[in-house]
C-alpha cells in the first residue's frame, strides 16, 4: 500500500514529465537527508522537493521547507553530485512542488515555485 506521501511525489512526477523535464531519480536518500526528485531541465539539474498540507492552519506546505531543510537538501544535492561525476558541471536548481490545502471546494492547489531556493 502506497503512503499519502508516495501519491503526492507521483503527482509531482507526472506534473514535471509532462512540463518536459526528464526525471532522474527518486527518493535519493543518504545519512543526511532525501531529495525527492531529481530531473534534467534542458541544461539544468533540478532538486525537487515534494510537499503537502491537508489543513492550512499552520505553515503552509512550501513554507514548511525551511533554511534547515534547505540546508539538508543542499547537503544532499552535494553527495549526489560526487557519486555522478559527470553531472558535476551542470548548473543546478532547487524546487519545491507544493501541495497545499484548498481554501474552498475540494481541489488541492498544487503550487510549482521553480528556483525556491540557492545553494
Amino acid at each position: 500500500m502506497k503512503s499519502l506521501g508516495d501519491y503526492y511525489e507521483d503527482q509531482a512526477l507526472s506534473l514535471i514529465a509532462r512540463a518536459g523535464l526528464r526525471p532522474l531519480e527518486r527518493n535519493f536518500r543518504m545519512q543526511i537527508g532525501e531529495i525527492d526528485l531529481i530531473a534534467i531541465d534542458g541544461t539544468h539539474l533540478v532538486f525537487i522537493e515534494v510537499r503537502a498540507r491537508s489543513n492550512d492552519r499552520f505553515d503552509g506546505a512550501a513554507a514548511s521547507v525551511n533554511s534547515h531543510k534547505q540546508k539538508r537538501i543542499v547537503k544532499t544535492a552535494q553527495l549526489f553530485l560526487q557519486q555522478r561525476p559527470n553531472l558535476i558541471n551542470m548548473p543546478c536548481r532547487f524546487d519545491v512542488i507544493a501541495f497545499e490545502p484548498p481554501q474552498s471546494g475540494i481541489d488541492t492547489r498544487i503550487r510549482w515555485i521553480r528556483g525556491a531556493f540557492n545553494a
